[in-house]
């Protein structure tokens, strides 16, 4: 068994483990669906038969308890109840945590383990169950085995009663092994005239299937092994084995048992007619018709396994290296593709124009489809919140729905981990903070349970991800309040509602009168900010005291490459993410001499504050006479950022700093341009908190 083959079953068990819990937040809102009943199953079904198959013994051991309980609720003998799914969450995250012990040597938690396993049997109602824990080194012992069905041929002497012994007996106690079938021969049995009324002339053959191993079977027959004739072989190792295919033919059986000769098994077979040679023979159809059927048949049969090697075929499973090896790649060929256009547009030359329009038209081309492969759907990410929301409510004692749109809306899967950590600080505020107990909600007129909101949506480039709560919204005058006594500003400052709210985005800033252990330290928001902040996103909040507060994240499609402003000062070339670029202005010497140091611009009877770029990094040199001032929007402002001349959009693939300069305030990344000269990628939020900092 190779590492390739481990690593491709633990990709496919988290992603079913993902769908699991998906299934089962489901089910407890509904818990008759027989359809979520069967995905959760199959899900189990899946991890158990493919562990056992690719050696994880004690996850496929553990797996069979819990797929033993949801069979029974499949058969409708057991209720889907709140118990039985935090039971299966909890065997879920068990599946999950043995999952990332397999590989990393950690240990797992076997009392976990058994405590779940009690639990699972308790509600089943096996006998026992409830009195006797399960010890962890018994999970261990019934981790180590695989079920395996036994063909057993029980052949007593006649005698045998009298030595006391009831063959019955020895069969009830087989049926505590496992899932048992038992026929009775009575082809022994002698003429009246000859038979001992004393005497036993019945065998049995036995199907067994069981995990207990064949010694557990042989020890019921320990006493009696010298008075019978006892055949056990195993049929069947359901690890190995594959469900799907089908069982042995009749004949095939018999002559495996000795029952029957394959000489004898010939003759039988021979004097066997199809239903076609029957109906001809018995004049109820021509040749023709039956020729006509069997074509039928045939065909049908080739569609549908030429459609089977389709589908078998149509995704495959790639590792995320080689995706991002094909976007890094992808990314050269824009570079050299951007300076095969200027130098033809240098030239002049109409034949070497055109190629590289044609060149340009198959890049842009390669680049959506490298890009698009990278996209995952959202989806997955919501369906952990609902756990969350779901866990946290029951540990604040809130009722608390989760509601989720757009799940379907694609994202980069660079993206979508990245984004994790801030939305999981964002939607446990809103429950901490945001919601209110039951109570308090009703004394308020709201209904007892309330709702976070999460929803996804594309908005040009980027995608807008929205948590919206009706809790109980943002305390202006307590933010106010906190503000002035952490002298972020102060007592007489007018702020906007925008600029009001910005102030939770400030390190260590919290309202909160009490620390619990999900929030209130103040820790949590400002590196919200700081994580969206560094995906290029922006994130903006509304709230309605007493109606709830919705924040919305903004984020680019995808990190690899993006579409950005061309700017110039001196001979040093910069890129600004165009998503945040408003306008471009001019600015003259005479704008710059009314405005008396304060660096504000007049646009439009409103005044824009101004960075002056080449100021700011200390670029040498004249500026022109005339300026642009290329105005951005951040965290809900315009602010202005001054350069000498602005060149153009630029498609921008994003190259990482080297160690060194990972830390440069302001920058963010860098490119190539077309002529071979490097292009340094402005981060825009972090120029305009430094330059806060600094007047303050």
């Amino acid at each position: 068994m190779t590492d390739l083959h481990r690593q491709a079953f633990k990709e496919e068990a988290y992603e079913l483990l993902t769908e699991l819990e998906s299934s089962l937040l489901e089910l407890e809102e509904r818990p008759d669906d027989q359809d979520l009943i069967g995905r959760v199953f199959r899900a189990m079904h899946t991890i158990k038969g493919s562990g056992s198959m690719f050696g994880f013994d004690d996850i496929a051991s553990f797996t069979h308890e819990v797929e033993t309980v949801f069979d029974m609720v499949r058969n409708g003998k057991l209720s889907v109840t709140g118990r039985l799914v935090n039971l299966t969450l909890a065997a879920r995250d068990q599946i999950r945590a043995m999952l990332d012990a397999a590989d990393s040597g950690a240990e797992t938690d076997l009392q976990a383990s058994a405590e779940i396993i009690v639990g699972l049997r308790e509600l089943a109602g096996f006998a026992g169950a409830a009195s006797a824990a399960i010890e962890p080194q018994e999970v261990v012992e019934a981790q180590r085995k695989d079920p395996v069905t036994y063909r057993i041929r029980f052949v007593p002497q006649e005698d045998i009663f009298a030595t006391g012994t009831n063959p019955l007996n020895l069969l009830a106690e087989m049926k505590e092994l496992g899932t048992c079938t038992v026929v009775a021969q009575t082809d022994g049995f002698p003429p009246l005239e000859e038979m001992n009324p004393e005497g036993c002339y019945v065998h049995w053959d036995v199907i067994l299937t069981t995990d207990q191993g064949e010694n557990a079977v042989r020890d019921i027959f320990i006493f009696v092994e010298d008075d019978c004739e006892l055949k056990i072989e195993v049929v069947a190792e359901h690890s190995r084995y594959d469900e799907q295919q089908d069982y042995k033919k009749l004949g095939e059986i018999l002559l495996e048992r000795g029952d029957i000769t394959a000489d004898e098994m010939k003759a039988v077979l021979s004097q066997q007619r199809r239903f076609g040679e029957l109906a001809v023979s018995e004049g109820i159809l021509n040749e023709a018709k039956v020729q006509a059927a069997l074509a039928e048949q045939k065909h049908v049969k080739e569609v549908r396994q030429e459609k089977q090697a389709a589908d078998a075929s149509s995704s495959i499973r790639v590792p995320a290296e080689r995706l991002d090896l094909l976007v890094n790649l992808v990314g050269e060929m824009v570079t050299v593709q951007a300076r095969l256009s200027q130098t033809a547009a240098q030239r002049d030359d109409a034949e070497l124009m055109a190629i590289a329009e044609e060149v340009e038209r198959l890049t842009a081309e390669l680049r959506d489809s490298a890009l698009n492969i990278r996209m995952l759907p959202i989806g997955s990410t919501f369906s952990k919140f609902k756990r969350l929301v779901r866990d946290l409510s029951v540990e604040l004692g809130k009722q608390i729905e989760m509601t989720t749109e757009g799940a379907e809306t694609e994202l980069d899967k660079t993206v979508i981990e990245k984004l994790n950590d801030p939305l999981v600080h964002l939607i446990r505020n809103s429950i901490d903070h945001g919601i209110e107990l039951p109570e308090v909600r009703e004394a308020a007129g709201k209904p007892a349970r309330g709702t976070v909101h999460l929803a996804a949506v594309h908005s040009g480039d980027s995608v807008l991800i929205t948590i919206a709560d009706d809790g109980a919204g943002l305390d202006k005058e307590a933010i106010r309040t906190k503000g002035i006594e952490r002298g972020i500003i102060s007592a007489g400052a007018e702020l906007s509602e925008k600029e009001l709210f910005g102030l939770i985005f400030a390190p260590g800033f919290s309202t909160a009168k009490t620390v619990s252990s999900i929030s209130g330290r103040g820790v949590g928001m400002d590196v919200v900010k700081r994580a969206i902040e560094a995906l290029r996103g922006s994130i903006d909040i509304t709230s309605v005291r007493g109606q709830g507060t919705r924040i919305t994240v903004k984020i680019p499609l995808t990190l690899a490459i993006i579409e950005s402003l061309l700017v110039k000062i001196g001979n040093d070339s910069f890129m600004m993410p165009l998503a945040l670029v408003d306008e471009c202005v001019e600015l003259t010497r005479e704008d710059v001499a009314r405005s008396h140091g304060r660096n504000l611009a007049h646009v439009r009877e409103h005044l824009v504050p101004y960075i002056p770029l080449r100021q700011h990094f200390r670029i040498t040199g004249t500026p022109p006479d005339i300026e642009q001032i290329v105005i951005t929007q951040v965290n809900g402002m315009r602010v202005g950022f001054v350069v000498d001349h602005v060149i153009g959009e630029h498609q921008t693939v994003i190259k990482s700093l080297g160690r060194a300069y990972k830390d440069t305030e302001g920058i963010s990344g860098a490119t190539i341009l077309g002529d071979g000269t490097v292009a340094l990628i402005l981060d825009i939020p972090q120029l305009v908190q430094a330059v806060e900092t600094e007047q303050n």
